[in-house]
């Protein structure tokens, strides 16, 4: 199984949104996916519809040790090869149990491990904040042999996301230093934006695109299609197959996979 994490510790980029439309992709052509809802907001539960891990078994409590059952009892089928790890409220405490755990970092990669032989891909929604949850996701995502993986950073076309790039790349050279492993950034994903909001957009677009690396590998840009998927508890591959929007996230997968 390849884990990728969708991950900006901004918050209102698109992470749950391309998490939804690239894996709705991926399963389009063929891929088993496994989505994880790391964020205690819980965005990708909701928007896709699915009930809540209940209070006795959840992912916070598989990755602290406090309920040890087996992992596939956690995961909700939302489709045919699009299977979902939902939140429950009690992930807001995560962060404070990681803190306090040992091995903090290797968590989420020890829990997944259940899924290695079950999913060809897994796509983490990552919470917007770089804390010990983050930190347990980019080590999930970190290059492995024989496993494909790393990170896809949605951006928001305004000043500050350049800023809050700098911050990401900075945490993940970090931890990759400090824990021996290499974690690959697969490149950014400009979303919900429209050029024809003005300069703001379009200079921070251009900035985005010249950077080099980490690279531009799609573009997302807002359409109505995509907030009435998310309305209808579907993604928009589902929901307008034959939109602009829902190309753009099968192009999207093509480069992930691509990479």
């Amino acid at each position: 199984m390849d884990i990728y994490d969708l991950i900006n510790q901004k918050g209102g980029v698109g992470k749950t949104a391309n998490a939804i439309g690239l894996g709705a992709a991926l399963a389009e052509a063929g891929e088993r996916v496994l989505l994880v809802d790391l964020d205690p907001q819980g965005h990708l539960t909701e928007a896709l519809g699915v009930p809540e891990s209940p209070d006795d078994k959840t992912l916070k409590m598989a990755m602290l040790g406090e309920w040890t059952g087996d992992p596939h009892e956690l995961v909700v089928a939302h489709r045919d090869r699009l299977h979902v790890i939902p939140t429950n409220i009690d992930a807001f405490l995560l962060d404070r149990g990681l803190y306090m755990s040992s091995g903090r970092e290797h968590r989420l990669a020890r829990m997944l491990e259940a899924f290695e032989n079950d999913y060809d891909v897994c796509l983490i929604d990552c919470p917007p904040s770089l804390g010990a949850s983050t930190d347990a996701a980019l080590l999930a995502a970190r290059r492995r042999p024989h496993r494909r993986g790393g990170l896809i950073v949605p951006v928001e076309a305004e000043d500050s996301s350049i800023r809050a790039l700098r911050l990401l790349l900075r945490q993940i050279a970090t931890l990759g230093a400090v824990m021996g492993v290499d974690i690959d950034v697969l490149g950014l994903v400009p979303s919900r934006f429209d050029v024809r909001d003005g300069a703001v957009v379009t200079s921070t677009l251009e900035a985005f695109r010249g950077l080099g690396e980490p690279p531009v590998i799609g573009e997302i840009r807002k359409r109505k299609e995509i907030r009435e998927a998310w309305r209808e508890r579907m993604s928009v591959i589902e929901y307008a197959p034959d939109s602009e929007a829902a190309g753009w996230y099968r192009e999207l997968a093509k480069k992930v996979r691509a990479a």
